[in-house]
């Protein structure tokens, strides 16, 4: 089932959604599973705070736009990759609530993935993100979208009046960050509805394979989108945060469109 070489630490299966619960691990790097060899989230086992996968970094590259956030809100928890970078690594007035329906997801993100308990800068809700962000209007600097099942995207979690609940949701400088698979079969009527609720305010990042493609949705247009600063930004973030910006910010530039001089949105 999961990669050759790989050994299955635990399962579980989850009675609500008829899929296992999984976990593996290969050459120190831990993953979880939601019914398929798929993998959902990953660490290294050495190093659990930092991002193992490639598109949680660029998830990250909302830095490159809004790099005062201080209220972000994630949907989907996984193994907790990304709200764990966040406790750890950025600066004490962010705060980070990630909304997981799971209960087996959360309980393995704790007890395999050192996902820390609740405090004052994180807080993990379980419950149903689409009805959580509705309940939210304009409370969220930052929200992410990570959320996959075993058969992939939620039909809940990619309708039009969710996109349009999730543009309500942001402050007024806010960003959208989307995690989709290029591949998917419905990736452009995604797109289109995500166009259509933030007037085309859109970019795309492939972040490499198996085919992530990260998709920032802006309540207004950012304020400063030349590549100088983007790119001067983007040094400044790697030397912090040890990420690959300036990658992310090349691969926004071959993505998107744009002039010499700027991103154009």
């Amino acid at each position: 089932m999961f990669r050759l070489g790989s050994r299955r630490i635990t399962r579980s299966v989850d009675k609500q959604g008829g899929y296992s619960v999984d976990v593996s691990e290969i050459d120190g790097v831990r993953s979880l599973h939601l019914g398929s060899s798929t993998i959902q989230s990953s660490m290294r086992v050495r190093t659990p705070y930092d991002l193992e996968l490639t598109y949680t970094r660029g998830m990250m590259c909302y830095l490159l736009f809004q790099p005062q956030a201080q209220k972000l809100l994630i949907i989907g928890l996984g193994g907790g990759s990304i709200p764990k970078f966040d406790r750890y690594y950025l600066p004490e007035e962010v705060k980070v609530t990630a909304v997981e329906i799971n209960p087996r997801v959360i309980e393995v993100a704790r007890s395999h993935f050192m996902l820390p308990e609740d405090d004052a800068r994180l807080r993990v809700v379980e419950g149903d993100g689409a009805a959580y962000i509705r309940e939210h209007p304009a409370t969220t600097d930052v929200l992410m979208l990570d959320a996959f099942a075993s058969s992939g995207v939620a039909p809940e979690l990619c309708s039009q009046d969710f996109y349009d609940s999730c543009a309500s949701a942001l402050s007024a400088d806010g960003v959208m960050l989307v995690n989709l698979w290029g591949s998917d079969r419905n990736f452009d009527l995604y797109m289109q509805r995500i166009e259509q609720s933030f007037d085309n305010r859109v970019l795309v990042m492939p972040t490499g394979r198996p085919g992530n493609i990260v998709v920032f949705a802006f309540k207004r247009v950012p304020p400063d989108l030349r590549w100088e600063t983007l790119r001067e930004r983007g040094r400044l973030l790697d030397d912090k945060y040890k990420i690959e910006f300036p990658e992310f910010v090349g691969r926004l530039r071959n993505s998107n469109l744009h002039s010499t001089h700027r991103l154009i949105l």
